[in-house]
């Protein structure tokens, strides 16, 4: 880093500040807030954990992008080729049949994050419906003819769905929105038995914090057979000890993500990623647990 020309240091480090900023502005929480609740309101049925992703194991929108991206990106170089133009265009006019379903499946993530991440997913979307919009004119003057002006409008299409991309991947990988935030668990797990208490410690039927270690994990007691969850929810960390108990599985106080107890799979989203779940035995009435890996 020290051999970093001192301009490119500042021109860097203008950048980041400038995919920082959304975060910090409040002003943004007015049209989130009833826009989130729009959202959450649409009567979506099961198939909002497919838009969420649940049946795939991680976020979908990352995976949706490609095709508007794909498409709009391939018009530009062919608009550019002989003979291409009218293979441009279609490839514009299928970017905005596809921009359609990509964006829900970012609302519907959008609608379930904390506020600071929320206004930055805010002004990502934002700058795509923008960028739709100049790639709508810009099928429109293709369609009457006007090529010139359709080129120019899907060059400024493009830019500006390119600087809300990266925006995008701020918010993906910056600011953590989708990643699984249980990852880490199997590093923190004991791979070994680690007591965590005497059974009578943890009331039936009620999620209760323990530690093992580094790590925090969520009791809860059936009887005589106890489940044992990683405490930190894998979608934004909520505190599942916090949560309810519903048909067999545990809901998370934040955002509605839902784990079965037996093994940690994923109910109902907006959470992707299963919920990681200790292997557990009872000796002497004291309840211990393992990584279930363990040899």
């Amino acid at each position: 880093m020290e051999n970093t020309p001192l301009h490119t240091r500042r021109w860097s480090r203008r950048l980041r500040q400038a995919l920082d900023a959304p975060e910090h502005w409040d002003l943004l929480d007015a049209p989130a807030r009833p826009l989130a609740k729009a959202v959450e309101a649409l009567p979506l049925g099961p198939y909002r954990d497919a838009l969420h992703g649940v049946w795939l194991g991680h976020p979908l929108h990352p995976a949706m992008v490609q095709l508007p991206i794909g498409f709009w990106t391939s018009a530009a170089v062919l608009d550019y080729l002989p003979g291409g133009h009218r293979s441009a265009d279609t490839l514009v006019a299928a970017g905005l049949l596809t921009a359609g379903p990509t964006a829900l499946t970012g609302w519907v993530d959008w609608a379930r994050l904390d506020p600071p991440r929320r206004r930055t997913g805010l002004v990502h979307a934002l700058g795509n419906t923008t960028g739709v919009l100049l790639y709508a004119g810009s099928l429109v003057a293709r369609c009457r003819g006007h090529r010139a002006r359709g080129r120019l409008l899907g060059l400024a299409g493009a830019t500006v769905v390119s600087a809300a991309a990266a925006l995008g991947g701020h918010l993906a990988y910056r600011q953590a929105a989708g990643p699984d935030r249980a990852a880490a668990v199997p590093r923190l797990a004991p791979a070994d038995w680690v007591a965590l208490g005497a059974v009578e410690d943890f009331p039936e039927g009620k999620p209760v914090r323990a530690t093992a270690g580094e790590l925090a994990v969520v009791v809860v007691r059936e009887g005589d057979r106890c489940h044992v969850l990683a405490e930190r929810c894998a979608h934004l960390s909520g505190p599942l000890s916090e949560g309810s108990l519903v048909e067999g599985c545990l809901r998370c106080p934040w955002h509605g993500s839902t784990f079965r107890l037996r093994d940690g799979e994923v109910v109902h989203g907006p959470a992707t990623a299963p919920q990681p779940v200790m292997e557990t035995r009872v000796l002497s009435g004291h309840l211990e647990i393992r990584l279930p890996a363990a040899g």
